[in-house]
């Protein structure tokens, strides 16, 4: 196309100024969400944008937005605070970038552990000042929740993004030989206490609850069970469908996306397994074995660990089962639609001499998720 023409076709710049603010929310709706945090540090009011009702209800109803923005594996160890290394997924590669906390939280915060994530939410504890705090680092937006009591141990936190806000689950025994279940709901800025678990959930502190159809599940140890703890009714209950015989360990994992329920578990007898399986609960009648986890990587997995079990435990990220351990920095995943089996490298942030607290947790970020 000749130069001149060019030229001539060039929209001039004083027309985009002089465009009324909901015809230009309209066209930048449009555009994809890759794109638009390109945008939004080229200009104050783009980037107010992210903060408005109705340009983030115009964003979400655009067909042009339905692409995700990117989904990353974030790798949490106490020597990385306070940037917590960022895996991208669809690339297949270790960012460049690593989150950073210095941009939401004081410096007078002091060190943070992060707990859990859910749909581009991260929640974090703040032990100097007896709280959680819920982060969204799409928006840079974040809400600081003072601990239900004082002093306050807990354990099996999960984090559960609801389409108004979310909630925050845990246990905690406290002075009482009973444990009790907390909820906090965003939505009322308040801490509920249910009543005390007559069970003990589990002997793995790193694997959290799975939330499925809108409670979360628990493996219980021996005798194996399935419990379940509904958010809406704050109710516990026991899942009567019988698991695989020969467990050695269980863990379970959901892609609610498609509405499934895996499990994961280690097969053999006197408490040392010798294979790994996956279930498919199936209607929710029974555990169908869909995978055997082939005898090579099944070795590795067990050496990893030490057949220390209660370090182990699993995740579901974007179509992957993802395997941990505590004590091993690499990823061992399943490709569910592919039936493969592989390792995800280390990062290269990590040195050698670390031998312990390796946390994984799946990230997908998510514009409109509210704090």
């Amino acid at each position: 196309m000749p130069k001149s023409l060019m030229s001539s076709l060039e929209m001039d710049a004083g027309i985009w100024s002089n465009l009324p603010e909901d015809v230009l929310e309209r066209i930048l709706s449009m555009l994809p969400l890759k794109t638009f945090m390109v945008l939004r540090s080229t200009c104050k009011h783009f980037k107010s944008l992210l903060f408005s009702p109705t340009f983030i209800s115009k964003h979400s109803s655009s067909s042009s937005s339905s692409s995700p923005f990117s989904s990353f594996l974030i790798f949490s160890h106490p020597q990385c605070y306070p940037h917590f290394p960022l895996y991208d997924s669809p690339l297949g590669a270790w960012c460049r970038f690593a989150l950073s906390l210095s941009e939401l939280l004081p410096s007078a915060a002091g060190p943070v552990s992060l707990l859990s994530i859910s749909n581009g939410l991260l929640c974090f504890s703040l032990p100097s000042s007896s709280s959680f705090v819920v982060c969204n680092f799409m928006t840079k937006s974040s809400r600081v929740t003072k601990f239900p009591t004082y002093p306050f141990g807990f354990e099996l936190l999960a984090l559960v993004s609801t389409p108004v806000g979310y909630n925050i689950f845990m246990l905690s025994s406290g002075s009482s030989t009973k444990t009790r279940t907390f909820v906090y709901d965003s939505q009322v800025q308040s801490w509920q206490n249910f009543s005390a678990l007559d069970t003990i959930l589990s002997d793995n502190h790193h694997q959290q609850g799975v939330h499925f159809k809108g409670s979360l599940y628990f493996s219980t140890p021996e005798p194996f069970s399935v419990v379940k703890f509904d958010l809406e009714s704050g109710k516990w209950g026991r899942d009567n469908i019988e698991l695989p015989g020969e467990l050695v360990f269980v863990r379970l994992v959901s892609d609610e996306g498609k509405g499934k329920m895996y499990l994961i578990g280690g097969i053999g007898r006197n408490g040392i397994s010798r294979s790994m399986k996956i279930w498919e609960l199936c209607e929710g009648k029974n555990w169908v074995e869909i995978e055997r986890v082939p005898e090579m990587i099944c070795r590795k997995i067990m050496s990893v660990c030490s057949h220390h079990y209660e370090h182990l435990y699993c995740f579901w990220h974007q179509g992957l089962i993802c395997v941990c351990c505590y004590a091993w920095p690499e990823i061992l995943y399943y490709k569910v639609s592919r039936r493969t089996w592989h390792w995800l490298p280390k990062s290269p942030s990590v040195p050698e001499r670390w031998a312990c607290g390796f946390r994984w947790f799946s990230f997908v970020p998510e514009l409109y998720a509210s704090v």
